[in-house]
């Protein structure tokens, strides 16, 4: 399929302001997901919900994500990406408000978890648009720099969400005495912050000349095929397909648990902290870490390339994860060691994330790379849902220690299968020759 219309102008029609989108549009990327996956689980733990149930519900939350390339043609076959991510920013502020409105009845844990399904539907959907029109209207190399900014910005809104927000939740719920009150507002100010982000994209979003709806055959059911059958006909999709199902197998786990193992009592296994704390610790601080670690991690693949990086990143989002066996087995009382902790292995990740994102964009690379870099996040997303899906009965079952530790060891299949990838030297290095010239 080829893109409708001349090609009159540079594929980075707005190459010269990126500054004024990419930042706005991965902080408006990341709110809905943090929400679907970490705030929801933080407000289910204080509202009484198991560990078992949180982690069974919310991973089913993975599945739009998972089968998004089943609509992702959809976004190139019918308007532009810009149209699209505007659209459906409004939607989430609608959902997120639908949230807040519906948490103080008595089937709350049933009506929020089929709003969140909204919720996350309308996020997947926009996330192939947004990463359509990020790799449209940057040249290659530019894509590679910005990765580590489009990570910051990505996780600053994890920081308003599991942070800020998160701290404001239990501040607001240790004054009133009444979580579902405290959480309602939290949810009201996320829809009011959402639908203002959707207003100004409205207004700064640039118009890439090649950001066109693309021109199929006419049979909607035979372009869903060709586009398919274009990434699947990749000599390597089974490397690719197992390198993309296991990078994230540890923490597909761990992430549905941290929370939980922060907040449970020290009997229970837990380290007893606050919600308040939480958020400061796990939802600020660590954050923060995860943020500097993207920085870092974008700069340097763009200094040396993917090829040369891909190893020490590995290691470093693997390795960390022993501190949290020690963390359980030990159960520090003092808070800021927990923090710092924390913080190591949230930098770590933050750094060898920066790998993945770019191997990702790597194999999106093409004529249909809104629906390829759907799939492949697909595939993470895959990644996540099914081994989420057990961690609650796992950890329950054997304890945080020896959960964390499993955690640990099933990292290494990545390592594995890490060792088979062919990668280009150059892929994601800067060019040393001055990048195209935009349209003034």
């Amino acid at each position: 399929m080829a893109s409708a219309g001349p090609n009159t102008g540079s594929p980075v029609a707005s190459a010269e302001t990126p500054w004024r989108w990419i930042p706005s549009l991965y902080f408006g990327q990341g709110i809905p997901y943090v929400v679907v996956m970490t705030i929801a689980v933080i407000m289910y733990k204080n509202l009484g919900i198991s560990n078992a149930d949180i982690a069974l519900y919310t991973s089913w939350l993975y599945l739009p994500w998972v089968i998004k390339p089943l609509w992702s043609p959809i976004v190139d076959l019918f308007h532009t990406k810009r149209f699209w991510i505007v659209t459906l920013q409004f939607v989430i502020g609608v959902a997120l408000a639908l949230v807040a409105i519906t948490l103080p009845t008595s089937e709350f844990f049933r009506i929020t978890l089929a709003v969140l399904w909204l919720l996350a539907f309308s996020s997947s959907t926009h996330d192939i648009a947004a990463d359509g029109f990020y790799m449209l209207a940057l040249e290659q190399h530019q894509q590679a720099a910005f990765v580590g900014v489009r990570s910051t910005f990505y996780r600053l809104a994890m920081i308003a969400g599991q942070g800020a927000l998160v701290f404001l939740a239990g501040r607001l719920a240790e004054r009133t005495g009444d979580v579902t009150f405290a959480w309602s507002l939290v949810f009201g100010v996320l829809s009011l912050l959402f639908l203002l982000l959707c207003m100004y994209h409205g207004r700064v979003l640039p118009r890439p000349s090649t950001d066109q709806t693309v021109v199929g055959t006419g049979n909607l059911m035979l372009d869903f095929w060709t586009t398919f059958r274009a990434f699947f006909a990749r000599k390597d999709i089974l490397l690719v397909l197992a390198f993309l199902l296991t990078f994230r197998l540890g923490e597909a786990q761990a992430l549905k648990l941290v929370a939980p193992f922060l907040l449970d009592e020290r009997p229970a296994g837990g380290l007893g902290l606050s919600t308040a704390q939480v958020g400061i610790a796990y939802g600020t601080i660590g954050v923060i870490a995860l943020t500097l670690g993207g920085i870092a991690g974008g700069y340097m693949i763009s200094r040396g390339g993917l090829r040369r990086w891909v190893w020490p990143m590995l290691c470093a989002v693997h390795v960390p994860n022993l501190l949290f066996v020690l963390l359980a087995a030990l159960q520090p009382t003092s808070v800021p060691v927990i923090t710092l902790a924390i913080a190591i292995e949230q930098f770590g990740y933050g750094f060898g994330f920066a790998a993945y994102m770019l191997f990702m964009i790597m194999v999106a690379d093409g004529p249909n790379k809104s629906a390829h870099y759907a799939i492949c996040t697909s595939f993470m997303a895959l990644g996540m849902m099914l081994p989420g899906m057990v961690s609650g009965w796992i950890q329950e079952q054997v304890g945080y220690p020896q959960f964390f530790l499993w955690v640990c060891l099933c990292t290494l299949p990545s390592l594995i299968v890490a060792a088979f990838l062919d990668i280009d030297p150059a892929f994601g290095r800067k060019k040393t020759t001055p990048a195209a010239v935009s349209d003034s």
